[in-house]
């Protein structure tokens, strides 16, 4: 059996106080690419229906829980550009965290560099159009 549970298995615990949920085109593809980019371990998965979609995907990164599906027009959820936010990832090792997103194929919209705040600090964007902040010593 794999990692992912099913849909008739117990849910796996929410990490975190505030949890995103995120809907991007190509929820699949998008859970994919984030355990490249942040280490992400998905731990649930409702099957996909006859169009590939997936109405729930539970991930846990650096310690806390990101949620993903995919768009469904025709229940009133269409895809929407993702604007007004950033994910935050609050890191000890920066460094690494910003080859690993880096070296996964995110577009980088703000360098990584030393902030006034004295943390290092970077942005980038995923090929679902979901801002992230890398940030630490």
């Amino acid at each position: 059996m794999s990692d992912v549970e099913t849909a008739v298995q117990e849910m796996p615990p929410v990490l975190g106080g505030v949890v995103p949920y995120l809907m991007v085109g190509g929820a699949s593809k998008a859970a994919a690419f984030y355990e490249q980019a942040f280490a992400a371990r998905e731990v649930y998965r409702q099957p996909s229906d006859d169009q590939g979609r997936t109405m729930h995907i539970h991930l846990h990164i650096h310690g806390g829980s990101v949620m993903l599906c995919d768009p469904y027009p025709e229940y009133g959820q269409p895809l929407q550009k993702h604007q007004g936010f950033t994910l935050t990832l609050a890191v000890d090792d920066v460094d690494g965290w910003w080859a690993r997103a880096v070296g996964s194929g995110v577009e980088v919209v703000m360098p990584l560099e030393k902030m006034f705040w004295g943390d290092r600090y970077g942005e980038v964007r995923d090929p679902f159009g979901v801002k992230w902040a890398i940030v630490g010593k």
